[in-house]
C-alpha cells in the first residue's frame, strides 16, 4: 500500500486540529509528495513539545501509515526553533505545522 503524500496528511492535520478549537498554522511547506512532517505544540504555558517521523516499523500493518515521535517534550520555542533550523539544513523538503492548544495534542493519529 503506498503512503498517503504529505500535503494531504498535513491538510488533515490542519483541519483535525481547528476544527477541535485549537490554532493550527504551516510554517514550512514541503515536498508535496514526500517531505517529513514535523509537529510543534505549544501548550500557551511557556512549554512546547515537537513531533517528527517515527521510524519505520516492520509490522506490515503499519504499512501506508505515518507515525509521529515525540522529540522534545516540555521545552521553551526557542529550543523547538533551534531543532527546526538543524532540520531544515539536513531536509530542505520537510513540512513543519505549528499548534496551539492547552491540552498538548498533536492531532496526527
Amino acid at each position: 500500500m503506498a503512503r498517503l503524500r504529505s500535503d494531504l496528511v498535513v491538510a488533515a492535520i490542519l483541519r483535525r486540529a481547528q476544527s477541535a478549537g485549537a490554532t493550527a498554522v504551516l510554517r514550512r511547506r514541503g515536498a508535496g509528495e514526500a517531505g517529513a512532517i514535523f509537529i510543534s505544540v505549544d501548550y500557551l504555558d511557556g512549554r512546547v513539545d515537537l513531533y517528527g517521523p517515527a521510524p519505520p516499523r516492520m509490522d506490515e500493518s503499519d504499512e501506508g501509515t505515518r507515525r509521529f515521535d515525540r522529540i522534545l517534550s516540555d521545552v521553551n520555542g526557542l529550543d523547538v526553533s533551534e531543532r527546526m533550523e538543524r532540520e531544515v539544513k539536513f531536509d530542505s523538503d520537510l513540512w513543519w505545522v505549528e499548534i496551539e492548544d492547552r491540552q498538548g495534542r498533536c492531532f496526527a493519529e
